[in-house]
């Protein structure tokens, strides 16, 4: 019988060959199709957002557990992408924080010690390589909308300036200001008018550089800095109203809504063009948040830090942690929590990498690539998390975070500087020779308070630690001994 049936088979095969021969030319070209399909859909590179917003603490969003300020804009980015249980900021200051960001290395090895003062020397080296020059070198378009803060001598060609950092288009400002009618907002050099809310100047321009400005034959960088809810905060009366009952800290809160609001139109411009597909965005703040006191600033802070210990300029957690949420629809699946470490210095690593952008050979990171983690992996380091800062008011002075475990040390310097300055001459050089003294190991699985020092219970960890975090603060502080000296004049 089988031989019968393969007799058959051979004969229509002589007799239709040309049909059979038409059919896998049809598959073969079908196939090819599909693999070119592929292929141009594999190299369309993504678009990148980062939303970067001034002193919002870990406890200050509805998706990290509070529950009196409305956020839905921000929780519903967290849903529809990942939350970060461990995410941090370079430093617990401003500008040094905003300068690791964008070059993927510990501020101090750029000599971005502490916040820049207006009229300061203190500023981004031109040396220095960002993620916007990186990608617009690759092909982006890349643009800035708001807070600046990495140079003291604003628009002149004193000091690098956004444009000279990578950025083709720039909308921005210096430093913080009030929020209602903030001045000296430059758009490319030239003074703007910018009258309402810092917030919803801010997103305006974002929106209207989204939507209309760009060249949308390129992928994208669109970096976003808002003003808030740093001070001088100032709030809508409406939203103040709302939070009333909650006495002195209802224009905090007012001001964290308004901010949710603004941050709703950008994502909602993202949508109606269709880009969200295609398009990465990350959110998360540049330090804790500052702490309330009768006498400080505007006393209008009232930043929540979650259950850690500390606010802005503390190097306990409380200073460094904050919110961190990515989004990318059909590459990151939806309500997805991560607890694994991440900070804003693993941006640039990241993003050149899902760009297809190759890191210069000599370029020193102390970021990793953690876009695995999109993929619920482990991250692979080469590097661990580090952290140094001079003049922390709570905390040690140097940290270094493995798995679990934060290792703290203090510097050998006492307290050498004046509080009304940020450094000179002299505590440049004190603080480029600093010697590492007093370790202390905190195990934040079971400690986020870091009350307890556990040194004691695991001795072969802690000197494995104490010997990597010696090492990678002289190595931070050999890098910043290179630079000139840069002098504050003015002090907030």
């Amino acid at each position: 019988m089988l031989i019968i049936i393969a007799k058959k088979i051979i004969n229509i095969l002589k007799n239709h060959y040309k049909l059979v021969l038409l059919v896998l030319a049809g598959l073969i070209f079908q196939t090819e199709c599909f693999a070119a399909s592929s292929d141009e859909s594999s190299s369309i590179r993504p678009n990148f957002i980062v939303i970067l917003v001034d002193d919002l603490g870990y406890g200050d969003l509805g998706v990290y557990g509070n529950e009196i300020i409305h956020t839905p804009n921000i929780d519903k980015l967290a849903v529809e992408g990942m939350k970060f249980t461990n995410f941090y900021a370079s430093a617990p200051m401003c500008s040094p924080s905003r300068a690791g960001l964008l070059t993927g290395r510990v501020p101090y090895r750029m000599g971005v010690y502490d916040w820049i003062a207006p009229n300061a020397d203190m500023h981004l080296p031109d040396s220095e390589l960002t993620v916007a020059t990186l990608l617009r070198d690759a092909g982006y378009a890349t643009a800035l909308s708001g807070k600046w803060h990495l140079n003291g001598v604003f628009n002149t060609t004193e000091q690098p300036q956004p444009h000279d950092h990578g950025f083709d288009y720039w909308f921005g400002v210096q430093y913080s200001q009030p929020h209602l009618n903030p001045r000296d907002f430059y758009r490319n050099g030239k003074p703007v008018e910018t009258p309402g809310y810092a917030a919803d100047i801010v997103a305006d321009d974002a929106i209207q550089w989204l939507s209309k400005t760009r060249d949308k034959n390129k992928p994208f960088f669109q970096f976003i800095n808002f003003l808030e809810p740093h001070e001088p905060i100032m709030s809508p009366p409406s939203l103040v109203n709302k939070y009333n009952k909650h006495g002195i800290k209802a224009e905090y809160y007012a001001n964290v809504e308004n901010l949710d609001a603004a941050i709703g139109r950008i994502i909602k411009a993202v949508e109606d063009q269709e880009l969200d597909d295609n398009t990465l965005i990350i959110f998360t703040s540049d330090n804790g948040p500052a702490e309330y006191t009768p006498s400080g600033y505007f006393n209008k802070s009232h930043g929540s830090s979650g259950p850690f210990k500390g606010y802005k300029r503390s190097m306990f957690e409380g200073g460094i942690r904050v919110p961190g949420i990515v989004r990318w629809n059909k590459h990151i699946k939806v309500e997805q929590i991560s607890d694994q470490p991440i900070s804003n210095v693993d941006i640039l690593p990241t993003l050149l990498s899902l760009a297809n952008v190759p890191i210069p050979i000599n370029l020193k990171l102390d970021g990793s690539d953690i876009s695995s983690v999109f993929k619920a992996k482990v991250i692979e380091r080469i590097t661990p998390l580090h952290w140094h800062f001079y003049d922390p008011w709570g905390g040690p002075q140097s940290l270094l975070r493995q798995g679990d475990l934060m290792i703290g040390a203090s510097w050998n310097t006492g307290d050498f500087h004046v509080r009304k300055a940020i450094y000179h001459p002299r505590e440049k050089a004190i603080i480029d020779n600093a010697k590492l003294i007093d370790f202390r190991l905190y195990d934040l699985s079971n400690d986020v308070h870091q009350d307890n020092d556990v040194a004691k219970l695991y001795p072969a960890l802690f000197e494995q630690m104490k010997k990597k975090l010696i090492a990678l603060h002289a190595d931070v502080m050999l890098d910043s001994k290179t630079l000139g000296i840069q002098v504050p004049v003015k002090t907030r």
